[in-house]
C-alpha cells in the first residue's frame, strides 16, 4: 500500500451489509422488508416522494419532538400497487416505479420513461461501529446542487460535504463545514432529477464520487439510516415537495426587502443617529439599521449599554420617524455572573435552563462577555423562556433578531487570549424528559436520554425558532424580522439566512453567488451575504460591483468588521456612491417583483435568486454555471467579479432575451460579449417578461403608492402580482391581492391582458401604467377591474 511521510499506516474497519430480503408485508403505505436482524421499511408519502429507512437491529428510533419533517402520517393517502415477483418487489405510484431486489435489499427507482435514479451501488446499505451509510451511483453526465450552505462553485460532483456546524472564520472555497448543516442536495441530469433529504442530525456525510468514481454515499453516526427520494422531473417540482417536507418560509415584512445597514459596530447612540442622517441627506434609500454587540450592557444579552445608549426607545423611536427598523443582535452565550444581578443568569441558574455536562456540573466556555453558560433550546421550557426575553427588546421598539454565535462558537479560555474552539461535550444531555427513546446514550435509568451528539446541528435552528416565536408573541400584530447565522434543515420556517463572516476579496464576491443559489435550491430563499466584505478593507471598484450584485440578494445588507475601514455606500467617493445609489434605487424600483418571489417562495418553496440550470434544467451549459443568476424567472444578471474587467462572456439559453439597459434584442442559445463598465452590471430579460415596477422612495413605507408600472417585453408569458400591507400577518386570512397578467401576439398586435384584482386588499389609489418596451405606453386608474391592451 502506499505511504506517506510521517503517517502511520492505518486499516479500515469493513462494512456489513444489509441481508437478502427474507420477507414481505404492507401496512397502509408502509412495507416493511425483513432482511434477518435487519429491517427496511419504503413509506409511499406521494407519488414523487418516498421514505427509507433501515434499522440494524430491526427497530427504529421513536420520532423526536424537534423533528423537521412532517410525520408519515400527515401526507394524505398516495396510490400504490405493489407487485412481487421471485427476484425483486415492485411498488409503483403515479410517477415513479421502485424495484427492490430480494438479493442484499437493493434499491432503484424509474421514472414513466424507465429512466433509472437514485439507483444503488453494488454495497448498497451497511454499516460498521458508530457509522451507518448507503452507497447509490452516479449516473452518466449527472450534477449535484445544494447541500445548504457550501463555498466554491455550484455543482458539487466530486466533492465531500460535511454536515456538522461550526464556526467557519476565514472560510474559503476549500471549507467543508460551514454555519449551516442541511443535508439535502438534488441530482440533475438531463430529462431526469431527484432529490435527496438525509433525515439525521448526528454528524453525517456526503461522498460524491470523490473515494469512489461513479458512486456517492452517504454516512451517518446516528443508529439508522433515514433518508427520502424526491423525485423531480425538474427542480422545481423538487423544491416543492421538499420544502412541503420540511417547511416553507413566512412572508416577511415588506421592509426587510429593502437595504439593511450594519457594522460591528456602530458603537454609540450619536453613531447610528450620525448614519441614519447621512442616508436621508444623501438620498440613498435603507429601511434597516443593525446594532451589533456593542449596544450592551458588557456584552450581556438582552440589556443596553447605560453610557452608549441611554435611551434605547427615545433613539428606535426617532428612527422609526425616519423610516429605520432596528434590528438588534443576540448571541447564546450568557455572561456567567452569580450575585451580578443581571437577570437572565439568575433566571437561568434558578430554573437548571443551562447546558450541563454528562456529571451534572454546569458547562462553560468563553464569548464576548468572557466566562459563559448556554441555554438548551431543545428544552421546551427554555425556548418559551429565552422567546420572552425578547420583550425587553420589543417594548422598546426593536423589529428584528439576528442571531448570531450559534454553531454554538465557544472558545476554551478568553477571546483575549489565544485559544481553541470548542463546542459542548459531546455526551452533554440536552432536550426535554419526554423523548422516550429505546437508545440510552448514558446512564439507562436517567430520564434524560439524548445527548449533544444527536442535537449539536440543531442548536442554531431551535435558538431562531425561539427568536421568531418570541418576536410572534411580542409584536403579534405586526411581521417581524429574524436573521441567523447556524441552523439545519428547515430553518426557512424560522429565519432569514445569512453566510457569516465573508472576506473583502474578488473571490469572495465572486464565490457569493453559488452559495447563495445553492441555499436556495436547499429550501432556504431569504439569504444574503455581507455587501462588501466582512473582515478586510474593500476597494471602490470592488465595492461597487459588490453593490451591484447586492442588489440581487434576497436579503441586501451591507456589513463590516471593527477592525476593517468604514464600509458606508459614501465612504469610496462621489462615483462610487452614484454607483450604490443607483442599483439601491433599482433594488426598491423592484420591490412588487421581489416582493412577489417572496410570496411564491412562501407557498411553493421556489428559490428567489436562482441558477440557470433552475429554469433550463434540460440545457448542459447551465449546469456548471455558476457566476450568472436569475432573480425569478424574468431577469438575469452576468455580474462583474473581477478587479479591471468591463466586458465578460454571457450565455443565454434558449430563447428570446432583451438587454435591460439598451433594449438589444438576442435570440438564444447564443453566447454573447457584454460590455461593462464600472457604472453597468450586465442585466437581461426574457421575452414576454412582465415586471412590476414602483418610484423609488427612501424606505418602503414612505408613502402609499400611487403609481404602479407594469414593464413589459413582447413574448408569451403569464404573470401572477402578489399584494398586501406588507405589515401585518392578516394575509394569512386572505387579506391579500392576486392579479393575474399575460402578455401575448395576436395577429399585427401584442396584447397585455390584467385580470380584475382577486382577493379582500385593496390598495390605494393609483396610477397603472403599462410599458411594452420599446413600443409604448399606456395608462388608467386603477379600479381593480379587468384591463384589455393593445400595442
Amino acid at each position: 500500500m502506499p505511504q506517506y511521510f510521517g503517517k502511520l499506516p492505518t486499516t479500515t474497519q469493513p462494512w456489513t451489509t444489509v441481508s437478502n430480503v427474507k420477507a414481505v408485508t404492507w401496512d397502509n403505505n408502509i412495507i416493511n422488508f425483513d432482511c434477518g436482524d435487519s429491517r427496511l421499511t419504503i413509506s409511499v408519502l406521494a407519488s414523487n416522494l418516498i421514505r427509507v429507512r433501515l434499522a440494524l437491529t430491526g427497530e427504529f428510533m421513536p420520532r423526536r419532538s424537534w423533528a423537521v419533517t412532517l410525520d408519515d402520517a400527515e401526507w394524505a393517502t398516495t396510490p400504490f400497487a405493489v407487485q412481487e415477483t421471485e427476484t425483486t418487489v415492485e411498488i409503483e405510484t403515479a410517477q415513479i416505479r421502485v424495484c427492490v431486489q430480494r438479493e442484499k435489499c437493493r434499491i432503484t427507482c424509474f421514472d414513466k420513461a424507465n429512466r433509472p435514479f437514485a439507483q444503488d451501488a453494488e454495497t448498497g446499505m451497511g454499516w460498521r461501529m458508530g457509522a451507518v451509510a448507503g452507497w447509490k451511483q452516479i449516473a452518466a453526465d449527472e450534477h449535484f446542487y445544494g447541500f445548504g450552505e457550501r463555498t466554491g462553485f455550484l455543482d458539487k460532483l466530486s466533492q465531500v460535504k460535511t454536515n456538522w456546524t461550526t464556526d467557519s472564520l476565514d472560510y474559503d472555497a476549500l471549507t467543508d463545514e460551514m454555519y449551516q448543516a442541511i443535508p439535502f442536495f438534488m441530482a440533475l441530469r438531463p430529462q431526469v432529477s431527484y432529490g435527496i433529504f438525509f433525515n439525521t442530525t448526528f454528524w453525517s456525510q456526503f461522498d460524491i464520487g470523490a473515494e469512489q468514481p461513479g458512486i456517492w454515499k452517504m454516512e451517518t453516526r446516528g443508529g439508522e439510516l433515514d433518508y427520502y427520494i424526491i423525485y423531480g422531473p425538474e427542480p422545481a417540482q423538487i423544491l416543492e415537495t421538499y420544502t412541503q417536507l420540511t417547511g416553507r418560509m413566512p412572508l416577511p415584512p415588506k421592509w426587510a426587502l429593502g437595504y439593511h445597514q450594519c457594522r460591528w459596530s456602530y458603537e454609540s447612540e450619536s453613531v447610528v443617529r450620525e448614519l441614519a442622517k447621512e442616508f436621508r441627506q444623501r438620498r440613498i434609500p435603507c429601511d434597516v439599521i443593525h446594532l451589533d454587540i456593542d449596544y450592551m450592557r458588557g456584552y450581556r444579552v438582552f440589556t443596553w449599554s447605560p453610557q452608549r445608549f441611554p435611551n434605547a426607545a427615545k433613539l428606535i423611536s426617532d428612527l422609526a420617524q425616519d423610516g429605520f427598523k432596528t434590528v438588534t443582535i443576540i448571541d447564546p452565550g450568557v455572561k456567567y455572573e452569580p450575585e451580578g444581578n443581571y437577570h437572565v443568569f439568575d433566571q437561568g441558574i434558578e430554573n437548571d435552563y443551562f447546558v450541563r455536562k454528562a456529571d451534572g456540573t454546569l458547562f462553560h466556555g468563553y464569548v464576548w462577555p468572557e466566562k459563559a453558560v448556554f441555554p438548551d433550546f431543545l428544552r421546551p421550557d427554555v425556548s418559551n423562556w429565552w422567546a420572552d426575553l425578547h420583550k425587553s427588546l420589543t417594548d422598546v421598539g426593536v423589529a428584528g433578531i439576528w442571531n448570531d454565535m450559534n454553531e454554538p462558537a465557544i472558545n476554551d479560555r478568553p477571546f483575549g487570549d489565544e485559544g481553541e474552539k470548542i463546542w459542548f461535550p459531546l455526551d452533554a444531555p440536552q432536550g426535554g424528559e419526554g423523548e422516550n427513546s429505546k437508545f440510552k446514550i448514558q446512564n439507562p435509568k436517567s430520564k434524560i436520554d439524548v445527548t449533544h451528539t444527536e442535537v449539536h446541528n440543531l442548536y442554531g435552528l431551535m435558538m431562531a425558532k425561539a427568536s421568531y416565536e418570541g418576536l410572534e408573541r411580542h409584536r403579534s400584530s405586526e411581521r417581524s424580522f429574524v436573521l441567523t447565522r447556524s441552523g439545519y434543515a428547515g430553518v426557512q420556517r424560522w429565519s432569514s439566512v445569512w453566510m457569516g463572516d465573508n472576506q473583502s476579496l474578488w473571490e469572495h464576491l465572486e464565490m457569493s453567488l453559488p452559495m447563495l443559489c445553492n441555499m436556495g435550491l436547499s429550501g432556504v430563499g431569504f439569504v444574503g451575504c455581507d455587501i462588501g466584505g466582512f473582515a478586510g478593507n474593500a476597494t471602490a471598484e470592488l465595492f461597487a460591483r459588490w453593490m451591484q450584485v447586492g442588489m440581487l440578494y434576497p436579503m441586501m445588507r451591507g456589513h463590516s468588521a471593527m477592525s476593517t475601514a468604514r464600509h458606508e455606500p459614501w465612504v469610496f467617493g462621489d462615483r462610487v456612491e452614484n454607483i450604490c445609489r443607483e442599483y439601491i434605487n433599482l433594488r426598491y424600483q423592484l420591490l412588487p417583483y421581489i416582493y412577489s418571489l417572496f410570496w411564491e417562495a412562501a407557498t411553493t418553496g421556489a428559490p428567489i435568486l436562482r441558477p440557470l440550470l433552475y429554469h433550463f434544467p434540460n440545457d448542459p451549459k447551465t449546469y456548471s454555471l455558476y457566476d450568472q443568476v436569475l432573480l425569478g424567472a424574468s431577469l438575469m444578471a452576468a455580474p462583474i467579479y473581477r478587479p479591471g474587467v468591463e466586458h465578460r462572456s454571457v450565455y443565454l439559453p434558449v430563447g428570446i432575451w432583451y438587454d435591460w439597459w439598451s433594449g438589444e434584442r438576442y435570440e438564444g442559445p447564443i453566447h454573447i460579449l457584454a460590455h461593462a463598465p464600472l457604472e453597468r452590471m450586465p442585466l437581461y430579460v426574457r421575452s414576454g417578461a412582465i415586471v412590476p415596477m414602483q418610484p423609488v422612495t427612501q424606505y418602503v413605507d414612505q408613502a402609499p403608492l400611487d403609481e404602479i408600472r407594469l414593464r413589459i417585453w413582447p413574448g408569451n408569458n403569464e404573470y401572477q402580482l402578489f399584494e398586501d400591507d406588507g405589515q401585518t400577518n392578516e394575509y394569512q386570512d386572505k387579506n391579500f391581492s392576486l392579479t393575474n397578467i399575460s402578455v401575448f401576439t395576436e395577429a399585427n398586435q401584442t396584447v397585455v391582458e390584467i385580470g380584475a384584482r382577486v382577493g379582500e386588499w385593496t390598495p390605494a389609489p393609483r396610477e397603472v401604467i403599462v410599458e411594452l418596451v420599446g413600443l409604448g405606453e399606456q395608462r388608467f386608474q386603477d379600479n381593480g377591474k379587468q384591463h384589455n391592451l393593445q400595442f
